[in-house]
């Protein structure tokens, strides 16, 4: 019998809040897979990915469902043992004063920081663990430093610890460098390389090229609440579809793997390029 795939969306219509954001929404990504989902602002990126990580949930009807690793229903706990997930909107929910340890350690809980619970609910095996992931990391010395004292690019490598010390086979990575300089970017997206190159999957939902790392194969465009193109990288990322999706003039050019978007000349293509 195949494994099930990772997400399985099929015919699903998506509220957020009094706005369809996708009608009869069919998508399909498998175990082991290394995705990147790319759109502009409005396309539906944030709204697929609450979904994903069931903050969000699809109308109920006939012949639709959303199905992670085959179960449509799951505990939250549960999922996060499988799936790691590292956001902005997550980054800003942490208070300042919250340290490196205590932001790892809420992983265990699924919460935002752990509230006096370090001596309670966290054994110390999870604590272990824990130190043993910032260190990891390489910020084993941040461990009872507040986030409010440490850099953005610091503070991001908490939030991947957090994602991380659950050993999950997947990692969601939403816009993984936003608001970090050059020196941090590279520094992060170094280890989600290493992470992917040590087998665990990889999803990156983003708007910015520079952000999919050579490892990730295949790249999903979102536009308007539609997926507008699905498959390989080379295939995928164009001037012509990108400068239709992003209604501007895109060039892109590939370097050493990675893909760089930088503005074009000219008219862009009429959007029937999509059709």
């Amino acid at each position: 019998m195949s494994e099930p795939a990772l997400i399985d969306i099929h015919n699903a219509t998506i509220w957020r809040g009094s706005t369809r954001v996708f009608d009869k929404l069919t998508l399909t990504i498998a175990q082991h897979e290394r995705v990147a989902i790319l759109g502009p602002n409005g396309s539906g990126k944030t709204t697929l990915l609450k979904t994903i990580i069931r903050e969000l949930y699809p109308v109920v009807q006939d012949d639709s469902w959303i199905r992670i690793l085959g179960r449509e229903r799951w505990n939250v706990w549960q999922l996060r043992e499988h799936i790691g997930i590292v956001s902005h909107d997550l980054h800003q929910r942490y208070r300042p004063t919250t340290t490196a340890l205590e932001v790892v350690v809420s992983g265990y809980l699924s919460s935002i920081g752990v509230h006096g619970l370090l001596g309670r609910q966290i054994s110390d095996e999870q604590l272990a663990a824990a130190r043993a992931t910032l260190a990891t990391l390489g910020i084993e010395a941040l461990a009872d430093t507040p986030l409010k004292s440490m850099s953005t690019g610091q503070q991001r490598r908490c939030l991947l610890g957090r994602a991380l010390v659950h050993r999950p086979d997947t990692l969601i990575l939403d816009e993984p460098t936003s608001g970090l300089d050059f020196a941090a970017s590279f520094d992060y997206l170094g280890r989600v390389r290493e992470l992917a190159a040590g087998g665990r999957n990889i999803v990156i939902v983003t708007h910015h090229l520079n952000e999919i790392p050579p490892e990730v194969d295949r790249v999903i465009v979102l536009d308007e609440g539609r997926i507008a193109a699905d498959g390989p990288k080379s295939s995928v990322l164009t001037a012509d579809l990108l400068s239709a999706v992003y209604r501007t003039p895109i060039q892109v050019a590939e370097i050493d793997g990675y893909y760089l978007a930088y503005p074009g000349t000219g008219h862009s293509r009429k959007r029937d390029v999509l059709r």
